[in-house]
C-alpha cells in the first residue's frame, strides 16, 4: 500500500449545489441528523419509507443500535486551549477531512434523485469516505468518475466465476476501496417490508398510483424525473453484468444463493484483488482475526444496522475486543449513529472511523445533494463542538478512559 496521503483531494467535477426553494423550506426545519426521518416520512411514498427506516423482525437490534451510546458518559476536562481543534483522522492511508463516512445503501436512487450519485458528490467534496451499494440504480463507473475516492460495497453473487468477474468490474473502473459485505448469506425476516407494502420489483398497481398521486413532490422530482431523464431504473452493481429492472419479476434472484460461500472466497477474492479490501459485517472477534489472517486491510463491525439477525448486538458492544484481536488492520463501526458524541466516544473505544447511513439517505430525498452538503457540514460541526467541550484539539487524544459505563438510562 502506498504510503499516507497527506489530504484527501477533492475533485472539482460539480460545484456546490444551491437546494431548491422548496428543499431549502425543508432543510430549515433540519436542526440535527434526527431530524431528517420525519421529513423524510411526509415526503417518500408509505412502503419506500417504510423499506429504509425499517429493520427485521422485531426491531430488537435496531433499538439496541440507539439504546448502546446511553450507556457511555464522558468525563470532559476543563480550562484547556481548545481554539485549534482539527477532526481529520488517517485512515487506510489516507487523510480524511472528518471521521465519519456514508454507509452504502441500496436503491437511494429511488428515495432520493440520482440518490447515490448526490451522496457520492458531496462526500467527495466534503473529504470523507462514502461507500457506493451493490444494489445502487446508478452505474459505479459513472459514480466513480464523478467522485473518484468512492469506495464500493459487493454483495457476492453466487458463483466464483461471477464474483471474479464482479472484481474485474471494480478493478477495472478505477475503485480503491473495495468492501465485502458478509452477513447477508441468507434473506432475512422483514415482515415490516409486508406491512408497509414494499416489494421488489415494484408492482405498478392502483395503491402505487395512489401513493404517487399523495406524494407529488417524489413522484414528479424523483420518480418520472428518473424515467424521463434516465430510463427505467436498474440494479447495476451487482454483478459484473447489468442486473434486472427495479420493475423486473426476476430482481429476487439477485439477492439470493449465497448461502454456500464462506472464507475460500475471500482468500480468493485477495489474492485476485491488488486494492483496498475491507469486510463488512463483522462481530464476532475470531472473525476479526479470520479476516485479518486472510489478508483484510479493514473490517466494518456492523449489524446492518438492524437489518439482518434481529438480536445481533450493537456493533460498538464488541468494539474494544475487536480493536484487541485487530493488531494493524482498520477497524470501522457502523449501525445506529445519528450524533458527533456518537462518533466520539466509537472512537474513544478505538474506532478509526463511523459510517452513517439512514440519514443521509433521507438526506439526499428530500434536499438532493444539497440536502447531504447540510448534513454532512451538520454532523462535522457537531464533532467540532464536542471536542472543544471534550477539552481536546485532536481526535488522538480520544481513550477509553474518557468513558464512563453507566446504565442508568435503560432502567
Amino acid at each position: 500500500m502506498s504510503s499516507e496521503t497527506s489530504t484527501l483531494t477533492k475533485t472539482a467535477t460539480s460545484p456546490v449545489p444551491r437546494p431548491s426553494w422548496l428543499a431549502s423550506r425543508r432543510l430549515k426545519r433540519v436542526f440535527c441528523l434526527d431530524d431528517f426521518e420525519p421529513a423524510a416520512k411526509r415526503f417518500l411514498p408509505r412502503p419506500i419509507f417504510g423499506y429504509v427506516s425499517g429493520a427485521a423482525e422485531t426491531n430488537v437490534s435496531y433499538r439496541d443500535n440507539r439504546a448502546v451510546f446511553d450507556e457511555y458518559g464522558f468525563m470532559h476536562r476543563v480550562l484547556r486551549n481548545v481554539s485549534e481543534r482539527e477532526q481529520s483522522i488517517s485512515l487506510l492511508g489516507r487523510r480524511y477531512a472528518a471521521p465519519f463516512g456514508i454507509a452504502p445503501m441500496g436503491i437511494s436512487s429511488l428515495t432520493g434523485y440520482r440518490g447515490d450519485l448526490a451522496q457520492a458528490q458531496a462526500a467527495e467534496r466534503a473529504g470523507i469516505p462514502m461507500i457506493l451499494s451493490a444494489s445502487s440504480l446508478i452505474r459505479l463507473e459513472e459514480v466513480v468518475e464523478a467522485a473518484p475516492h468512492t469506495w464500493f460495497q459487493a454483495y457476492l453473487p453466487a458463483e466464483s466465476e461471477r464474483i471474479a468477474a464482479l472484481v474485474d468490474r471494480v478493478a477495472r473502473a478505477g475503485v480503491e476501496t473495495l468492501v465485502v459485505t458478509v452477513d447477508s448469506a441468507v434473506v432475512p425476516n422483514r415482515e415490516n417490508n409486508l406491512r408497509n407494502g414494499f416489494k421488489t420489483p415494484l408492482s405498478p398497481d392502483l395503491k402505487l398510483l395512489w401513493d404517487g398521486l399523495t406524494h407529488p413532490s417524489w413522484s414528479m422530482g424523483t420518480f418520472v424525473r428518473t424515467l424521463v431523464r434516465h430510463g427505467m431504473p436498474h440494479f447495476e452493481n451487482n454483478a459484473a453484468e447489468r442486473g434486472a429492472a427495479i420493475v423486473s419479476r426476476h430482481v429476487a434472484r439477485d439477492f439470493s444463493g449465497r448461502e454456500h460461500l464462506d472464507w475460500g472466497e475471500l482468500r480468493r477474492i485477495r489474492r485476485q484483488w491488488q486494492g483496498r479490501l475491507i469486510i463488512k459485517g463483522v462481530l464476532h472477534p475470531d472473525d476479526v482475526a479470520t479476516a485479518r489472517d486472510h489478508g483484510a486491510d479493514g473490517v466494518i463491525l456492523s449489524n446492518h444496522g438492524g437489518r439482518q439477525l434481529d438480536g445481533a448486538i450493537s456493533p460498538m458492544r464488541v468494539l474494544p475486543q475487536a480493536v484487541d484481536t485487530a493488531g494493524d488492520m482498520a477497524v470501522m463501526i457502523d449501525s445506529g449513529f445519528r450524533r458527533g458524541t456518537d462518533v466520539i466516544k466509537a472512537l474513544a473505544l478505538g474506532a478509526q472511523c463511523a459510517f452513517v447511513g439512514r440519514p443521509f439517505n433521507y438526506a439526499a430525498a428530500i434536499g438532493g445533494e444539497a440536502g447531504v452538503d447540510y448534513a454532512i457540514r451538520m454532523l462535522m460541526s457537531e464533532i467540532r463542538a464536542d471536542m472543544g467541550m471534550l477539552g481536546i484539539t485532536r481526535l488522538e487524544e480520544l481513550e477509553p478512559s474518557m468513558l464512563v459505563t453507566s446504565r442508568m438510562h435503560r432502567a
